[in-house]
């Protein structure tokens, strides 16, 4: 293979760096998904700028009642499974809960964990200016951080359940002082999630880094949507933030029920789907 080709096959399949991420505020919006697996990242990959390993897995993938058992350990497994499956999108991977509130220093030791077993480009965590120390040392170090505020589902019990955040003047004050803390603290973007439109229209002016949207502002500087959700491959419950743009489930439960009879009617499998010895001549 010719050195030119061969850097013309790199560039072709070069990844989106968080540098190119960081660099689209105000401009075209970002476009981010969650993604668990290989196979589905595979699928996204092309039409998407970020692919995001969200702990949102362990309600998706393992049935979890909420984002708090998910372990350390799964969050690298499913971001590997996600680098591999992909080539474009730039591969976020979510810190769970209790690998990196304590203190800043064992925030990193997750970090480091997460971006050498995966090779993920950055982490994404919640909280706010609660947060802004770990951030501070954590960018200090090398390690990339998208921040997340707003709706943080991994203090949901603090906040009574998935509630929109922002009604009140004292609660919108400080999600708008928690968003510009963890800018200041060298965040390169900022998940707003379950907030009053203005607000995170508010925020997103006011920031200096990218804002992503959800349950949001469609003013936010991209916006990002749980895949199984968009597909309609969850649940029958759909929130008001997202919109269905396909209903695979109803497909899957199609495609399996005619297995099913096929295989109970002897239909499947056929003599094209078998191999036999050939005959002698």
């Amino acid at each position: 293979m010719s050195t030119k080709t061969g850097k013309s096959q790199r560039l072709e399949f070069q990844r989106l760096t968080v540098r190119d991420i960081s660099s689209r505020k105000g401009a075209e919006p970002i476009v981010c998904v969650t993604a668990y697996t290989a196979p589905m990242a595979g699928f996204m990959d092309d039409a998407v700028d970020v692919l995001l390993v969200g702990d949102s897995l362990g309600m998706v993938l393992y049935g979890f009642d909420s984002t708090l058992q998910v372990t350390l350990d799964m969050m690298i497994n499913h971001g590997a499974a996600v680098v591999r499956g992909s080539k474009h999108a730039c591969v976020v991977v979510d810190l769970p809960f209790g690998s990196y509130q304590a203190y800043p220093a064992d925030a990193f030791k997750a970090c480091a964990r997460v971006l050498s077993e995966t090779g993920c480009a950055a982490v994404k965590l919640e909280g706010g200016r609660e947060m802004a120390e770990t951030i501070r040392y954590l960018t200090a170090r090398g390690v990339p951080v998208m921040a997340h505020v707003g709706l943080t589902p991994q203090s949901v019990n603090q906040f009574g359940g998935y509630r929109t955040r922002g009604r009140s003047t004292v609660e919108a004050d400080n999600i708008a002082a928690d968003a510009q803390a963890v800018a200041d603290a060298g965040a390169f973007a900022v998940v707003i999630e379950g907030t009053m439109e203005p607000l995170a229209r508010s925020i997103t002016e006011n920031v200096p880094i990218p804002t992503i949207g959800i349950g949001a502002s469609p003013a936010c500087d991209g916006q990002v949507l749980v895949a199984e959700d968009m597909l309609g491959l969850f649940s029958d419950f759909t929130p008001k933030f997202v919109k269905r743009y396909a209903d695979l489930g109803s497909q899957v439960t199609k495609a399996v029920q005619t297995y099913a009879a096929d295989v109970r009617a002897r239909r499947f499998p056929g003599p094209e789907h078998v191999v036999t010895a050939k005959a002698k001549k």
